[in-house]
């Protein structure tokens, strides 16, 4: 049997887990900060931006909400049209290829990110209890892990979710154990773990809330998540073929157009668009063609869509709703969903995911300090 009784032996089975098995990345994100040493694991390369925390529970949908009364308040009217989906600029990723013609609909989306104000009154109304205020099921973890291991301390399940924490100095990017921590008691109406709160926070972006949160609450508002396809297309807000949603202008450039990290990244945000390694409140920066805000950077945004790292290869034209299943080369055996916009975390030395054409995912039951969502309705 596997028993964590020495800093050798954990040091050994973490690597081991990172490297060679398929267990979940929540338990070896469980490995790495709640009974390792960072000093001890060395480096672990990355996807950019990219921290996930996947099938940390038992996903079973028996939420079903009474919907709220149907309500087009706080919410654009986006017209249907055509345009070049993907990368139109030389940061784009591999995944923002090919370029290709998508025609969308007409839809209706909210104009901010769903804020803790309005999250606040989804959970009083419904009991809802978010996957980051949930314990960690054993049960389902210890499918993905060797037989033999043996359960951890009920401490170590215990509600979690990771919090950025910034550096003393640079570090080396592919290592973002050196900024991230998971906190116990971290979640949405604990934004930087315990000790923080949301009190005049109500009209910032709620973070700390999966997929399946996000599609909860999508659900009881009688709305749904955007597909990638409807969101690239909100976020160009009617210009054609530019970088961001203002234009091409650089996202560092005075007056400020989005919530970033604005420095070297991850230790020295220097805060020039007033807001340092936090959300900012929503409609904090301009508008973009569609009247649509923030749809650069503060957080980054669930879609709808599971994610293909191949996909644009063979999206339809009219109305793509993603493919029907997950792939992510980089860690094939774990389902993803689609996450867009960057965050008050993005930043040109490291990511640049403000970007409009930028893609991200994660597991769905995933939820960190940066991410958020907003819905739509047909």
């Amino acid at each position: 049997m596997v028993d964590y009784t020495n800093v050798f032996e954990k040091v050994v089975i973490a690597k081991f887990f990172l490297k060679f098995t398929g267990m979940s990345i929540f338990m070896r994100w469980k490995l790495l900060f709640s009974l390792i040493p960072f000093g001890l694991l060395g480096q672990t390369p990355i996807p950019i931006c990219h921290v996930p925390v996947p099938t940390r529970i038992k996903r079973v949908s028996t939420f079903k909400p009474k919907t709220a009364l149907k309500s087009y308040v706080g919410m654009k009217r986006i017209p249907a049209g055509t345009y070049a989906m993907g990368s139109h600029d030389a940061q784009g990723r591999a995944d923002e290829y090919p370029v290709h013609k998508v025609q969308v609909k007409a839809f209706w989306m909210d104009e901010t990110e769903v804020t803790n104000a309005a999250f606040a009154a989804f959970v009083k109304a419904t009991g809802y209890v978010t996957t980051a205020e949930k314990a960690i099921d054993w049960a389902e973890m210890a499918k993905q892990v060797p037989k033999e291991t043996l359960k951890p301390a009920d401490s170590l399940l215990a509600p979690s979710s990771l919090v950025f924490v910034p550096t003393t100095g640079p570090v080396d990017l592919n290592d973002y154990s050196q900024w991230w921590a998971f906190k116990r008691g971290a979640d949405w109406r604990h934004p930087e773990g315990p000790g923080s709160d949301i009190r005049g926070r109500q009209n910032h972006p709620v973070v700390h809330v999966s997929w399946d949160d996000a599609a909860a609450y999508a659900r009881w508002a009688g709305k749904r998540l955007p597909t990638e396809a409807e969101w690239e297309w909100a976020t160009r807000g009617g210009l054609k073929d530019k970088i961001y949603p203002w234009g091409d202008e650089s996202v560092n450039q005075a007056p400020y157009k989005a919530n970033s990290f604005q420095g070297h990244f991850p230790d020295d945000d220097q805060a020039l668009d007033g807001y340092k390694t936090t959300t900012a409140p929503v409609k904090s920066f301009p508008a973009n063609g569609f009247g649509l805000y923030d749809m650069a950077g503060n957080v980054w945004e669930w879609c709808a869509d599971w994610y293909r790292n191949d996909y644009y290869k063979k999206s339809p034209v009219l109305n793509p709703t993603g493919p029907n299943s997950s792939h992510d080369p980089d860690e094939p055996g774990i389902a993803k969903r689609v996450m867009r916009g960057g965050s008050f975390l993005c930043n040109d030395g490291y990511c640049s995911s403000y970007r409009s054409s930028a893609r991200m995912k994660s597991s769905p039951d995933s939820g960190l300090q940066h991410t958020g969502f907003r819905c739509v309705r047909d």
